[in-house]
């Protein structure tokens, strides 16, 4: 006599995976650890015809074949149950794991979060975000490279950062390749700009100065390139500045401008730990517009759930050194 609750099963198709129930699952589960229907449908607050059509949809779906004994005193696993066990136990223990890692996700409690900053960010903005991110989401593992704005943008339009910290200089950004466009971007802080001095330039003792007066130095920049650098505005003064030596790293551009070998623009950001040997005097200039830091999240993307949490620590460690700033 056919079993009327066996799975309908196409020709050819003995090999697939049965469409299973996790509650079958559990129900099952129940019984073979109480070792009753009885016990189980208790436990479960449900009748035991209930608890007998769950593992009856289970049988049927799994071929029919008996997955319990029927003893005098409870149930016994058949050699099909005995078989299932394991599997049923390590399938609800991984959606069990599932479970707990998409709501640690849903509230940021787990996961990954992906960061890229430019490297001044990374002298105070963005390792203050970091530590009171950390004091909250603990269990959140975050990862940060630096790099300049166009190759983080570009990154972040590529799916390979959830959020980057970038500059715009005189107002603009870079744009990635592609239609449309590719992330949002939420304001932080606009950087007051500096001139580093040896302590010695005759300048140093300025309370501040305009660009124009500093078109026959020769300068220290991160590129030999004037456009779209920080000392693009200069251009806008009339002069070209003459740079004499091309060099990247903050630290080394100090020891540049303290031997004498030139000035150089500095971001607010970069100001901190300035060595004792070098000045550093305000821009004041209308012609020059501060340089204003963002944070850039991917648009058209649903963000990883740490974001929001991190760009809530980066606006609060904006805050903080706006007002050492100011």
């Amino acid at each position: 006599m056919p079993n009327p609750h066996a799975a309908h099963r196409p020709h050819g198709s003995d090999s697939a995976p049965p469409e299973l129930s996790t509650g079958w699952l559990r129900t099952f589960l129940d019984v073979a650890r109480h070792g009753s229907f009885t016990v189980a449908a208790r436990e479960l607050g449900w009748t035991q015809s209930a608890v007998s059509r769950q593992i009856a949809a289970l049988e049927a779906a799994l071929g029919g074949a008996p997955l319990f004994d029927r003893l005098p005193r409870g149930v016994r696993p058949t050699a099909q149950g005995r078989a299932l066990l394991p599997h049923a136990e390590k399938l609800l223990a991984r959606l069990g794991s599932m479970g707990r890692e998409l709501a640690a996700l849903r509230d940021a409690a787990g996961g990954l979060l992906r960061v890229g900053a430019f490297a001044t960010a990374d002298a105070g903005l963005v390792p203050r975000a970091i530590a009171a991110f950390r004091s909250r989401h603990p269990g959140v593992t975050l990862t940060r490279e630096e790099g300049l704005t166009p190759a983080l943008l570009s990154r972040l339009a590529e799916g390979e950062l959830d959020l980057a910290v970038v500059s715009a200089t005189g107002g603009t950004l870079p744009r990635p390749p592609g239609p449309g466009e590719a992330y949002e971007l939420h304001h932080l802080l606009d950087e007051t700009l500096y001139v580093a001095l040896p302590a010695g330039h005759a300048l140093a003792g300025e309370p501040g100065l305009r660009l124009h007066r500093l078109a026959a130095e020769d300068w220290i920049s991160g590129s030999s390139r004037i456009e779209g650098s920080l000392l693009d505005p200069a251009l806008r003064h009339g002069f070209r500045p003459r740079v004499a030596h091309v060099v990247a790293e903050w630290t080394a551009k100090q020891g540049y401008v303290a031997a004498g070998l030139g000035v150089a623009l500095v971001p607010a950001l970069a100001a901190e730990g300035v060595r004792p040997d070098i000045v550093l005097v305000p821009v004041r200039d209308e012609g020059v517009p501060p340089r204003a830091v963002y944070a850039a999240t991917a648009r058209g993307r649903v963000p990883a759930p740490a974001v929001r949490p991190f760009l809530g620590a980066l606006r609060g460690a904006a805050r903080g050194l706006g007002a050492r700033d100011g």
